[in-house]
């Protein structure tokens, strides 16, 4: 039983909806799925220590909210996710009630190459002990030269 509850997790099947097919109380799905994700949570804890190094990419995605007009930063109620990508490694994602240089000094070893997007929050990056390269998508992706996207997404990395 608790195989097929995983299968149907990880198949993203609702508890409830488990709970129906597998004719369990929807109680007992709620809470295996539940425990999942406390041990997912536990083993993605144990990771968020690691320092990154080397060449690593920075940005933040805005989530949620209620559009009207405006869109990304500064539009009301979205939920921040700072992102960390080293290149051909991992990435840590964080939700921050704003883009915080603690952070990133926490999370970046001193020496690394750090790229970014020309965000004005970065700007404290230039007097920390990084090597930082902004990225002008507004320029640099209509030429296909975008070295940094969303969380190392490139379509034309060079």
């Amino acid at each position: 039983m608790q195989s097929r509850l995983l299968e149907y997790f990880v198949l993203e099947v609702t508890a409830r909806s488990a709970a129906d097919i597998l004719e369990i109380q929807s109680n007992s799905a709620a809470l295996f799925y539940r425990k999942i994700r406390e041990v997912i949570v536990y083993h993605l804890e144990q990771e968020s220590h690691e320092i990154f190094g080397g060449i690593v990419e920075l940005d933040e995605s805005y989530f949620g909210g209620i559009r009207k007009v405006k869109r990304g930063r500064g539009a009301a109620g979205k939920v921040v996710v700072f992102g960390i990508l080293k290149r051909g490694g991992k990435v840590y994602t964080s939700v921050v009630g704003d883009t915080k240089t603690e952070l990133i000094t926490r999370k970046i070893a001193p020496d690394s190459i750090v790229y970014t997007d020309c965000y004005r929050s970065y700007n404290a990056l230039d007097v920390n002990h990084f090597y930082h390269e902004r990225i002008n998508h507004s320029t640099l992706f209509a030429q296909g030269k975008n070295h940094m996207t969303t969380f190392g997404i490139r379509p034309n990395a060079s």
